[in-house]
């Protein structure tokens, strides 16, 4: 038998191929792009819900660091933060020096009392000028108390220390002196005025006169100190601490006066 009479059915299939395939081959794509449509769009909300997780995270771990700087939990987190030192001359926070020109005088007047009369063998009199520089700190070791209202940090800070001997700059030393008419001890009373230097301004360096000149220059310090490690912290600026105000051992408001404790630290360089 012949194949021929079947030719005609192939053709006309072959010819309804050729007819849909490229709309076959549209609807295809179209299927693809529609696929790929729906994926983007699903992507922004998959985002948000991935970025409101770490929002949430995030400002989970702010609120437990904020938690540490409340009234009740701020000492404890800041003396935490403190380096544990093993000695005391380690642990000084110098809080301010300044440097005075001393001056030390001394006199000596010698008399005779004869039966009738009174004879004065004149006076000897020896002064010294020296600058000193006296320093002060305050020992990290001790108590501190932080509290925190309004954006305000107080701070009630350890005593104002005085840093023991001072220092004195004998290569500024000034002497003088004057001796009376029949006086011949001008070096003797000399050395005797220098040695009491250093014991007098080791008092010098712990009275009011002396402190009131570093007084703000301490508590500067201490504030930039504090605001530091709120900064380290971030716990400072806007919408959180602003303010450090301090007080020293003995203050219980601006204008008090500030306890100094006894001239008994180590020696300072």
């Amino acid at each position: 038998m012949s194949d021929k009479p079947q030719e005609p059915e192939n053709s006309e299939r072959i010819a309804a191929w050729t007819a849909w395939r490229w709309p076959l081959v549209v609807v295809i794509l179209s299927m693809f792009a529609l696929i790929a449509f729906v994926y983007v769009l699903r992507t922004p909300e998959r985002l948000i819900e991935s970025a409101g997780k770490g929002a949430a995270g995030v400002a989970g771990a702010l609120e437990n660091a904020a938690a540490n700087f409340q009234r009740a939990t701020i000492t404890k987190t800041f003396t935490a933060s403190l380096p544990d030192f093993e000695s005391e001359r380690g642990g000084l926070l110098e809080l301010a020096k300044v440097t005075a020109t001393e001056s030390f005088k001394s006199q000596d007047e010698l008399k005779y009392d004869f039966r009738w009369f009174e004879l004065s063998a004149g006076t000897t009199t020896t002064e010294i000028r020296v600058p000193v520089t006296y320093r002060y700190h305050l020992r990290m070791r001790d108590t501190w108390r932080l509290d925190v209202a309004d954006g305000v940090c107080f701070v009630y800070a350890p005593a104002i220390r005085p840093s023991q001997p001072p220092a004195v700059h004998t290569d500024k030393l000034e002497k003088s002196s004057d001796e009376g008419w029949a006086r011949f001890n001008v070096e003797e009373q000399m050395m005797k005025l220098e040695k009491t230097i250093t014991p007098t301004i080791r008092k010098y360096a712990a009275d009011e006169r002396h402190l009131a000149a570093v007084r703000e220059n301490c508590r500067k310090t201490v504030e930039e100190f504090v605001q530091d490690w709120l900064i380290r912290e971030n716990q400072w600026g806007d919408g959180k601490l602003r303010v450090v105000k301090v007080f020293f051992l003995g203050e219980t408001g601006p204008g008090q006066e500030v306890g100094v404790l006894p001239a008994e630290e180590p020696k300072t360089d």
